[in-house]
């Protein structure tokens, strides 16, 4: 199931003034390297880490085969500011059927946290989800400790809908960890969320 404006193999750019989204490739390892050896706690939260090469390595390839099953569409993230590759992000858990898909997967180095960045990203991501995909609902998920991740996805005009108990594996295998789940509906982005994030840029 493809929608009439998007394939799996499309090499989709997203870019403003500050930031630009294109297709993570295996050659990505090289861009986000430093990253991943130098700040490992970027994966704290994480159940599948990307911190040192060889983690990194698997991480990338694994995020390229779901898009070659037609499950995820992974971004690399580029600062322009700074010229320097900040992260990734992507689309996964994709039903195009049921006009759904949940938006994750998201780290930035230490340098790119706090800039902005994250928000004009999200914005960018939501804007070709609800306005050409033509989704119905973006999902968010995050581990119910991670306060930072939860605040942003709350600035951003994430509602909040509920807790997953005991719902998935750590990378810390003794401990599951509790989910949080959140959404914005296409109205919503309409309505409200879509100008509300505008003014934040």
């Amino acid at each position: 199931m493809t929608t009439p404006n998007f394939s799996f193999s499309d090499h989709i750019i997203l870019e403003d003034n500050l930031v630009l989204l294109r297709p993570l490739q295996e050659s990505d390892v090289d861009n986000l390297l430093e990253i991943s050896i130098s700040e490992p706690e970027t994966w704290k939260y994480s159940l599948v880490g990307a911190d040192g090469k060889e983690n990194l390595i698997k991480y990338i390839q694994s995020a390229i085969k779901n898009r070659e099953d037609k499950r995820e569409f992974p971004f690399i993230v580029f600062d322009k500011k700074s010229q320097k590759y900040a992260g990734s992000t992507r689309f996964y858990d994709m039903n195009l059927e049921f006009k759904t898909l949940q938006l994750g997967f998201t780290w930035y180095g230490s340098a790119f946290r706090g800039t902005g960045l994250n928000k004009h990203c999200k914005f960018l991501l939501l804007q070709f989800a609800f306005e050409t995909l033509g989704m119905e609902r973006v999902e968010f998920r995050a581990d119910n400790n991670n306060e930072r991740s939860i605040a942003a996805m709350k600035s951003i005009g994430c509602k909040v809908e509920g807790v997953l108990r005991s719902h998935m594996p750590t990378a810390n295998q003794e401990v599951r960890r509790d989910s949080i789940v959140l959404s914005i509906l296409r109205n919503e982005w309409f309505d409200e969320v879509k100008e509300n994030l505008k003014q934040k840029l």
